[in-house]
């Protein structure tokens, strides 16, 4: 099952509908589950809800074989924790789905890593989902205590 989220503030129906419209084509063999938030379009060629508890959104993530979300970090963070292939559309200024672009610099960084796949055009989706089935996303290592002393080392100059 792949699941698509677009999170839990905004509907993003451009996504959603690209989805549903490729699913529709037949190039999407397996079932897709979907958490759209409140919108008023309504995908017909897969399951869809507003929204789900906590506890289902997690039972849902942690079934996918895949996952297709906006690029929001939260999204991606549960990807990497949970080692899932992750395709993301970046939400654009332009469509009015954000107010800034800020997504698609977070969708390219962690692209640029290996740890997931973009798709910024409804022309890449189509080829972004045939490349998910066979993607690993790359181990994202931490490093919180070199952040940690940066931040540290940053906060003690603003000091008089």
């Amino acid at each position: 099952m792949i699941f698509l989220t677009v999170g839990t503030q905004f509907p993003f129906d451009r996504l959603t509908k690209f989805v549903d419209d490729i699913a529709g084509q037949g190039y999407v063999k397996e079932e897709i589950f979907a958490q759209i938030g409140d919108t008023s379009y309504v995908p017909v060629n897969f399951k869809a809800v507003a929204s789900l508890r906590k506890q289902e959104y997690d039972a849902f993530f942690s079934k996918a074989s895949a996952v297709i979300s906006h690029a929001g970090m939260g999204t991606i963070a549960m990807a990497l924790e949970q080692n899932k292939p992750l395709l993301v559309m970046p939400r654009l200024k332009i469509h009015r789905e954000v107010i800034s672009d800020h997504q698609v610099a977070i969708a390219s960084k962690f692209a640029e890593l290996g740890c997931l796949l973009v798709a910024y055009h409804e022309k890449d989706l189509l080829e972004g989902l045939r490349c998910l089935k066979n993607f690993t996303p790359r181990k994202r290592l931490s490093h919180t205590k070199d952040v940690a002393e940066r931040i540290s080392s940053f906060l003690s100059l603003l000091q008089p």
